[in-house]
């Protein structure tokens, strides 16, 4: 439970950031990128084993950070979209109810068993999340608009489950700093060459704020991940109660932390799904 605690609070710590950004002007796309080096340099720091390129390539593994780096680039430029086309609050939703996915995926491929108190705080968890996450008091998309927010939730939904798909079958404990790293140093390299096709039309100005800003986003990033796969590790819950417990707790933290942090304005709505984000997180961990 210390490691989901800590995975919490450094996903919790990375909207600080982000809010931080409106603050101080800092440009997302290139604080993000930056933030993916600084994410992937902790994690070799944290690695105590030798780093060699040529066992790593061999390790059963080794493709998941390839996989999962693109992943991470594609899907942040999605949401991107999704916020320009539909709404920041449709990205928001359609990011945070993804927790479906791996919850389905613990209990049909790994057997995983929820009472019928879990499975109504999964199903509770995800009404807190969209309540919690609408900031307007009606959502509507066009058919042709649905797309973009579909493709988040899935991808979303498939970067959580690999995590766990990896942690179960591949991933020793000692593996799982380098493993992090990885994720991050090919989200990083995918990021740069996105960035190299843009420079090629507009050219980049090196900013020392949006450095700054990715170093302060890529510590919390990178311990975000390191602690959510130790809690899939530790055996405790299982990956169908940890992946909802992290994603409402996010939620709760969230927006508890706006409020008092950043002085936001709640809705009925979404003041209904906090207190329903409370109540999952009961059914889900004490039954």
């Amino acid at each position: 439970m210390v490691y989901l605690a800590l995975s919490i609070l450094s996903s919790t710590l990375i909207f600080v950031v982000f809010k931080l950004y409106d603050v101080y002007k800092v440009q997302t796309l290139y604080a993000i990128i930056t933030n993916y080096v600084v994410a992937c340099l902790v994690g070799l720091f944290l690695y105590e084993g030798p780093i060699l390129p040529e066992s790593l390539v061999h390790k059963s593994w080794f493709w998941g950070p390839v996989a999962l780096g693109a992943l991470f680039i594609v899907i942040f430029n999605l949401m991107a979209k999704t916020a320009q086309v539909a709404g920041v609050s449709v990205a928001s939703v359609a990011t945070k109810m993804s927790l479906a996915i791996p919850v389905m995926f613990g209990v049909i491929l790994y057997g995983e068993k929820l009472s019928l108190f879990q499975i109504l705080g999964v199903f509770l968890a995800l009404v807190a999340v969209y309540l919690a996450s609408i900031k307007s008091s009606s959502v509507t998309l066009n058919k042709r608009d649905l797309l973009l927010p579909l493709l988040v939730f899935l991808g979303s939904g498939i970067i959580d489950t690999s995590m766990k798909y990896f942690e179960e079958g591949h991933l020793t404990p000692q593996e799982v700093p380098i493993f992090s790293s990885m994720i991050f140093g090919f989200a990083a390299i995918f990021g740069l060459m996105f960035i190299g096709i843009k420079a090629a039309r507009t050219p980049l100005k090196v900013n020392l704020r949006n450095i700054l800003g990715g170093i302060a986003l890529g510590i919390p990033n990178y311990f975000s991940i390191f602690f959510l796969i130790r809690a899939l590790q530790s055996d405790v819950l299982g990956s169908a109660a940890i992946f909802t417990l992290n994603n409402v707790a996010i939620v709760l933290a969230s927006t508890l932390l706006g409020i008092l942090a950043f002085k936001e304005r709640l809705s009925p709505k979404n003041w209904a799904g906090v207190a329903l984000a409370i109540f999952s997180i009961i059914m889900v961990a004490l039954f």
